[in-house]
C-alpha cells in the first residue's frame, strides 16, 4: 500500500443520505486517508440504495488507487451529477476498497 494512505475499519454503523433522502446504512464501512486530504469513508455497495445510481461516463484514475467510475444519484430535489465513484477494480494495495462507493460532500455520510 502506499506509504501515505490508511484504510481502517469504521466502528458503528454509518448513514449515507442525500437532500433527505436515504441511501443506506452500513456496520462495515471504511475510512481511507490519504496524505493531507480529508478522511473519505467508503461503503459496501451491498449497503446502498443502488437503484437511487446512475453509472455515468466520467472516469478517472488515481496512480495509487487506479481507475475510478462514477454514478449520478437521482432525488426528489432533482439529479447530483458524479456525485459517487468507486474503485471497482482497485490496484492490488487498495483491494480492501474493491466494492466499495465513495461519496462527494452533496451526500451526506453520518457516522454513529
Amino acid at each position: 500500500m502506499a506509504s501515505h494512505i490508511t484504510i481502517t475499519p469504521i466502528a458503528g454503523p454509518v448513514t449515507v443520505t442525500v437532500g433527505g433522502t436515504p441511501l443506506g446504512e452500513s456496520r462495515n464501512a471504511l475510512e481511507l486517508k490519504e496524505g493531507s486530504y480529508p478522511p473519505v469513508v467508503y461503503v459496501p455497495r451491498a449497503d446502498i440504495d443502488m437503484g437511487r445510481l446512475q453509472r455515468t461516463d466520467k472516469a478517472t484514475t488515481c496512480p495509487w488507487k487506479g481507475q475510478a467510475s462514477y454514478y449520478s444519484v437521482e432525488t426528489p430535489a432533482g439529479r447530483l451529477e458524479n456525485a459517487v465513484w468507486s474503485y471497482e477494480t482497485p490496484l492490488p494495495d487498495m483491494a480492501p476498497i474493491a466494492g466499495h462507493l465513495a461519496f462527494y460532500p452533496s451526500v451526506t455520510v453520518t457516522r454513529g
